[in-house]
């Protein structure tokens, strides 16, 4: 991976690229970040809350805490910013006002009735989830991983098989009701919905604006890079992409960027 070493920043997508989705790092992603930190700035952007962050990723990264200065966290897609000093801080967060949400639940009762949607008998939690700075949908649940672990990943995959066309054609349906806010088919079984503007390429931008690190410099790594993949729209900033197929994939790619 030529020229990857004078890279400054590597940015990484979390669901599919550092863990399962929803899903606990494991023990040999924790090591190999640990290892870039010192090397390396790191950002992570995702659709989950801050909350999920911190029980999926932030829980999980056993590495001395001084690393933790070069460590940056975007969730809900970037529409919020959380930095570590003595601590967990926020920077900013941008949130959906109550009417833009009152939409959001109006416009989802309305599409799923004009196409006949029928949700599966058994649900895992909350299916339309408000995080704040973004609304979420979950077909099957927010807590299918949670509760089913492994098991619950294989559901949403397998889901995810099945209806792929069904949620983008959902997802499509929502973004003409709602022209005023971003509707994003993300994730294996999830929508999400924030203000304009908002996805990846917004949370490049962010990053290029909060850390004072030119795009030039940064490299972006996600599992869904590929046309209509929420994690394509990083392109459009101009920044150098490398597409990964899973966390195993992820560290051979990290362990080429630490020799380089």
């Amino acid at each position: 991976m030529p020229s990857l070493s004078k890279k400054t920043l590597i940015v990484f997508d979390l669901d599919g690229t550092l863990a399962p989705t929803k899903s606990p790092l494991e023990p040999d992603m924790s090591r190999t970040l640990s290892a870039l930190l010192a090397q390396k700035k790191v950002a992570v952007i995702g659709g989950g809350t801050y909350r999920q962050f911190r029980r999926q990723f932030i829980s999980r990264l056993d590495c001395p805490r001084g690393l933790l200065k070069n460590l940056f966290i975007f969730p809900t897609t970037a529409t919020a910013f959380y930095r570590y000093d003595k601590g967990w801080k926020n920077v900013y967060a941008h949130t959906l006002s109550k009417d833009e949400k009152q939409k959001v639940r109006k416009a989802v009762v309305d599409v799923f009735k004009k196409v006949g949607y029928v949700p599966p008998k058994k649900i895992y939690g909350k299916t339309l989830e408000d995080r704040g700075s973004q609304m979420s949908y979950s077909f099957l649940g927010q807590d299918v991983v949670a509760k089913l672990g492994k098991k619950g990943v294989r559901l949403k995959e397998e889901w995810t098989k099945k209806n792929t066309p069904l949620k983008l054609k959902i997802a499509g349906m929502l973004q003409k009701k709602l022209p005023e806010l971003e509707v994003h088919a993300a994730g294996f079984t999830t929508i999400d919905i924030t203000k304009q503007g908002i996805d990846k390429a917004y949370g490049v931008r962010q990053i290029e604006k909060y850390l004072r690190i030119p795009i030039r410099d940064m490299v972006f790594i996600g599992d869904a890079l590929y046309p209509g993949g929420n994690d394509a729209a990083a392109k459009k900033t101009g920044v150098r992409t490398i597409p990964t197929s899973g966390p195993k994939e992820t560290i051979r790619i990290i362990e080429k960027i630490l020799k380089s």
